[in-house]
């Protein structure tokens, strides 16, 4: 567990890489991520409370996408 003085060290080590103008700034785009993720969660745990368990798997499938198959045209390979 972190103390007062390890957190007091660790803020002005902050303050001193990033300035002190740069502060409010990245509070504020850190404020607005927080509330986007909290949103999204919101959204999908209503999303996800109308369904059933067995509803919320895809059917007829195990979840997973079979690899890309990629064929290489002649002409394609350019070595120069």
């Amino acid at each position: 567990m972190l103390g007062f003085s390890e957190v007091a060290l660790i803020l002005i080590v902050v303050v001193l890489l990033l300035g002190a103008k740069k502060l409010p700034e990245l509070a504020r785009s850190a404020g607005k991520a927080a509330r986007i993720l909290k949103s999204e969660a919101k959204a999908m745990k209503s999303d996800g409370e109308g369904q059933s368990p067995a509803s919320r798997v895809a059917p007829g499938g195990t979840g997973t996408v079979p690899p890309a198959r990629t064929e290489a045209t002649p002409g394609s390979d350019d070595r120069r």
